[in-house]
């Protein structure tokens, strides 16, 4: 069976950092770009970043320019998203989400194949 299971949420204060983990089984990351999405209770999804396959090609939405990073590890079939000077405003579920692409491209729209279930980030003091 193809899933995504993200890890890594938690509470963290203000300017602090989280490291979240998307990790796929049942299926190889050779033929998916992967995407973060983020929902915070009462707004829309949006999207947050991207990588292709190769992790040649990224993307970040404005609001996490220069705060995230997203990178990929293909022998684990994992993408990492690390997230420095948190804001209260990141606050969210983070999903990961896969969609066939070349290897070098991604989006963070369109219609993805698989969803991850989330992760809670909470970021408060």
């Amino acid at each position: 069976q193809s899933q995504l299971v993200e890890s890594g949420g938690g509470l963290v204060q203000p300017g602090g950092s989280l490291r979240l983990a998307c990790a796929a089984s049942g299926f190889t990351l050779d033929h998916y770009a992967i995407a973060w999405f983020r929902q915070a209770p009462g707004k829309e999804r949006e999207g947050v970043s991207c990588i292709s396959s190769s992790g040649l090609s990224t993307k970040y939405a404005d609001s996490v320019k220069g705060r995230y990073t997203i990178s990929i590890d293909n022998a684990k079939k994992t993408v990492y998203l690390q997230m420095n000077n948190l804001k209260p405003e990141d606050t969210a579920d983070y999903h990961c989400a896969a969609q066939r692409s070349n290897p070098y491209r991604c989006s963070i729209g369109g219609i993805m194949d698989y969803w991850g279930k989330g992760t809670l980030v909470t970021v408060s003091s």
